[in-house]
């Protein structure tokens, strides 16, 4: 079977992801190439493939062009191991998170940053109830900056708790190489998140 070509250029997230899954669903290609005109769409293209079964290889062909292209025969240069999809059925009775911010409450900044800081340390109180955490608009700066809050939401990751960024988001505030903790996402997973946990907590 020829290798598919998907032209996902000029598509907003979560267009790329949704245009591929069609295609992997209707067609299940062996084989296909993505193109994409931004970083974010990369990684989200990359992580729905990876997580479709297949070995993944990305590379910039311009400045706003990049090719990723897939195979389910192994021939790829890069094999990536398998990770859960946002999509997943979330375990019954469990808590996803939504911040939208890199503060908490309204009022002065200092003081919503201090506050963010020990929301998210206090986090792990939780327990297993913890599924998810979604990082939304200012909310993935939490992701990328060093400091207490990211000290806690790594510690979170390394407990089991999934943390998706948004990618939009990361590549609107010019962070998406500076993203230091969990994986960049796209609305779509955001929305399926969402729509499967029990319980959303926003702060």
């Amino acid at each position: 079977m020829p290798m598919k070509e998907v032209d996902c250029r000029g598509l907003a997230c979560p267009g790329p992801v949704i245009a591929c899954s069609r295609v992997v669903k209707q067609e299940a290609p062996s084989s296909l190439c993505v193109l994409v005109d931004n970083l974010a769409a990369v990684e989200n293209v990359s992580r729905f493939l990876r997580t479709s079964g297949y070995a993944v290889t990305s590379e910039r062909k311009e400045e706003a062009l990049w090719q990723v292209c897939a195979s389910r025969d192994g021939s790829s240069a890069s094999e990536a191991a398998p990770q859960p999809h946002p999509d997943a059925i979330a375990p019954r009775g469990k808590t996803l998170v939504l911040i939208t911010t890199e503060t908490l409450g309204r009022g002065d900044d200092i003081l919503g940053a201090k506050l963010m800081d020990n929301f998210l340390a206090t986090l792990s109180e939780l327990g297993d109830a913890l599924w998810r955490i979604v990082l939304l608009n200012g909310g993935v700066r939490l992701a990328a900056r060093p400091g207490k809050a990211l000290d806690s939401l790594k510690a979170l990751e390394a407990a089991g708790v999934s943390i998706l960024v948004c990618g939009t988001c990361l590549d609107y505030y010019q962070l998406l190489e500076k993203r230091a903790v969990g994986q960049t996402t796209n609305m779509l997973d955001v929305v399926s998140s969402l729509a499967l946990a029990d319980k959303v907590i926003r702060p």
